[in-house]
């Protein structure tokens, strides 16, 4: 799994496209698995299951990357491929996205779908925002008491996340960039003369 930064979305965005007649709604998400973002098809298909068509498209990081688009019912190529196309001329990653389109009466021919479902994806990727993002670990660190503050501290240095449950032991749950955590792990081990548990 690479470590470098990439593109994605902030969060869920919605946006729609109107093209003589028909409704184009762009649903975007971010996706971090294939079962993720499946999951994500599944529940708009369901919620817009009256529309003519849910078309999905996503780029999830895995090793390789997995890219995966449907037409849905559409003509071949002119509404899946034109959703990835805009994902990957954005370079975005750990993305899903469906079309919902709703046929107005008149049919727009191949170019005119093309266009109307790369809009309603740009536009939905708009809403949803875009951040780099860079990958992540969790680092599980377990002392005993007296080494805890010393620990505490260090973490606290690095203004990551983390989480800390006070038992018989102290344990400490930290959202590390996966490029910082073997420094962190050093730290740790060095700062307790190797005592600290770290998985």
């Amino acid at each position: 799994m690479t470590t470098d930064p990439y593109r994605t979305v902030r969060g869920r965005g919605e946006a729609r496209v109107s093209v003589r007649g028909s409704e184009f709604i762009g649903h975007a998400m971010p996706a971090s698995t294939v079962e993720d973002a499946e999951a994500f098809i599944d529940a708009v298909s369901d919620e817009y299951a009256d529309a003519t068509h849910n078309v999905p498209a996503y780029r999830i990081r895995a090793d390789p990357l997995r890219e995966w688009e449907s037409d849905d019912g559409e003509p071949t190529n002119s509404a899946g491929k034109p959703a990835l196309s805009v994902l990957k001329h954005e370079e975005l990653e750990n993305v899903v996205v469906v079309i919902t389109r709703y046929y107005g009466g008149t049919n727009l021919g191949v170019g005119g779908l093309v266009r109307a479902y790369s809009q309603a994806t740009k536009k939905a990727v708009e809403a949803a925002g875009i951040k780099e993002e860079r990958p992540h670990e969790q680092v599980s660190i377990t002392v005993e008491y007296d080494d805890s503050g010393t620990v505490r501290g260090i973490i606290e240095s690095t203004g990551y996340e983390f989480d800390a449950a006070y038992e018989a032991d102290v344990s400490f749950s930290v959202r590390t960039p996966v490029s910082e955590a073997a420094t962190l792990r050093d730290r740790i081990q060095s700062a307790t003369s190797g005592r600290a548990k770290i998985e």
